[in-house]
């Protein structure tokens, strides 16, 4: 039977979630595409950063010490960017947020203690009942992580719906369905458009970060500066990975790490292509 493909977008996440999907009627199309936006929208309402509801919220309304427990889902990413962080020695670190509040790059939280001088990651237990605890006053942002974990499980949510084809697109973050080729065009504000690469691609997850973070601020968002040792403050980096959640976050490693990030990418068998100032790309990885 032949497919038809819909399309619609949302804005969520702080940026213009997409999703598309063929189907063999357009009812099926938005059935699918709902349930999509719902899992985008249950994260969302999750790990918001300025939300008063939601789990980051809660946490940082709690005193020191004090266990919250938090959605699994939560605990899910939470725990991935603990794990990264180990991996990175810091490098990669969710704790940031009081850095990106003084850029302006996120909202100050209201009525919410101001967080400790030099918290940090180690700072966060996290327990197998979902359970966290905040040793010190700390703000954590899970964006460089959690938009491409709700990009999974949008792609999660469209299988269960049996679409075989689609992909989701979190502004900038994606992730295909189905056999490729899928043609992904790289964006950069850095360079001319006859200089943006193309990556064809098939079952795969794509995530981009700008330089334009680390040159404004030094260092970037979920890069610890004092352990940044990695790509110039112009680059581009591009990560392709089998799931967006660790494409999403691997972009920042590669940013602060650069060729010592080759180890890490491989562990989540991924590639990174580096762009510089002029245009020139760099492949760091190699994905098997």
């Amino acid at each position: 039977m032949p497919t038809r493909a819909i399309e619609r977008a949302r804005p969520l996440l702080g940026t213009t979630v997409s999703i598309r999907v063929d189907c063999a009627t357009e009812e099926d199309a938005h059935r699918a595409i709902d349930a999509a936006f719902a899992a985008v929208s249950r994260v969302h309402a999750l790990m918001s950063f300025h939300e008063a509801g939601s789990d980051l919220s809660r946490l940082h309304s709690a005193p020191p010490g004090e266990r919250v427990i938090v959605d699994a889902q939560t605990a899910y990413v939470l725990g991935e960017a603990l794990a990264l962080a180990e991996m990175t020695d810091g490098a990669f670190d969710v704790t940031v947020a009081a850095e990106l509040v003084a850029w302006g790059l996120l909202p100050a939280p209201s009525g919410q203690a101001m967080p400790s001088v030099g918290a940090c990651w180690k700072d966060i237990a996290l327990d197998e009942g979902c359970g966290v605890r905040l040793r010190r006053p700390l703000w954590i942002d899970l964006g460089g992580i959690a938009k491409g974990y709700a990009v999974d499980r949008a792609i999660d949510a469209l299988q269960s719906h049996d679409v075989q084809h689609a992909c989701v697109n979190a502004g900038g973050d994606l992730r295909t369905l189905g056999d490729g080729p899928h043609f992904v065009a790289i964006a950069s504000d850095e360079v001319e458009p006859s200089h943006r690469a193309v990556l064809e691609i098939g079952e795969a997850s794509v995530a981009t970060s700008s330089g334009r973070a680390f040159q404004a601020t030094g260092t970037g968002p979920h890069v610890n500066g004092k352990r940044r040792t990695g790509m110039g403050l112009t680059a581009s980096v591009t990560v392709v990975a089998a799931h967006c959640m660790h494409a999403d976050a691997l972009t920042k490693v590669v940013m602060a790490m650069g060729e010592r990030s080759v180890d890490i990418l491989g562990q989540f068998n991924a590639v990174a292509h580096v762009q510089d100032a002029t245009g020139h790309w760099t492949q760091v990885g190699t994905s098997v």
